[in-house]
């Protein structure tokens, strides 16, 4: 596979973790660059990892995973967007100070599972392949870095103008992300 290739591999991989980092951006409260960088370091770790347990585990593994990865992911978008959701309506708008914290370890890991579980099967395909996990690792890791700064910078640029509403879009896209995959992986299959 050529870098190209992985290249733009890497960028569809780092979609779910763009759209979870435009929440993130709206929900970081305050915005500091060190909470990007940590949201963006989780999120690429994981999706930079999951590759490589799949290289490691091998076909026999993917088949079982393949039965339950899309309602692990669903089941943690769905959580994670609905507690952005009741935050909102829960909440006086004055008073909203955005409970979803995108920085805690225990987010970022649901956040960062949730996103890259469809990477393990892709992980698996490369060990069919002639691919460098190495460079293929380091190509994933550092397109889904870029991605996950660059969405928080959008949100926060969306969120500071229109948080309530933006933080209602941001739990409404989590879950979206989630139903897709669920939906890709039961009716589309």
């Amino acid at each position: 596979m050529s870098i190209l290739a992985l290249i733009i591999l890497a960028l569809g991989l780092s979609m779910d973790s763009f759209a979870v980092s435009l929440s993130s951006g709206v929900a970081l409260k305050p915005f500091k660059i060190s909470n990007v960088l940590k949201i963006a370091l989780y999120l690429s770790f994981f999706q930079a990892l999951m590759p490589v347990i799949g290289w490691f585990l091998g076909v026999g593994f993917v088949d079982i995973i393949h039965v339950v990865d899309h309602w692990i992911a669903f089941t943690l978008l769905l959580f994670l967007g609905g507690k952005m959701i009741l935050d909102v309506i829960t909440q006086k708008e004055e008073e909203m100070q955005c409970c979803f914290n995108p920085t805690k370890t225990v987010t970022l890991i649901q956040m960062g599972i949730a996103t890259s579980i469809d990477a393990l099967a892709v992980g698996v395909s490369f060990a069919f392949l002639d691919i460098a996990l190495h460079h293929a690792t380091i190509i994933i890791f550092t397109i889904t870095f870029l991605a996950s700064v660059v969405g928080c910078y959008i949100g926060k640029m969306f969120g500071t103008r229109w948080r309530t509403y933006a933080t209602l879009a941001g739990g409404v896209i989590l879950i979206a992300i989630g139903t897709k995959i669920l939906l890709e992986h039961t009716v589309l299959s």
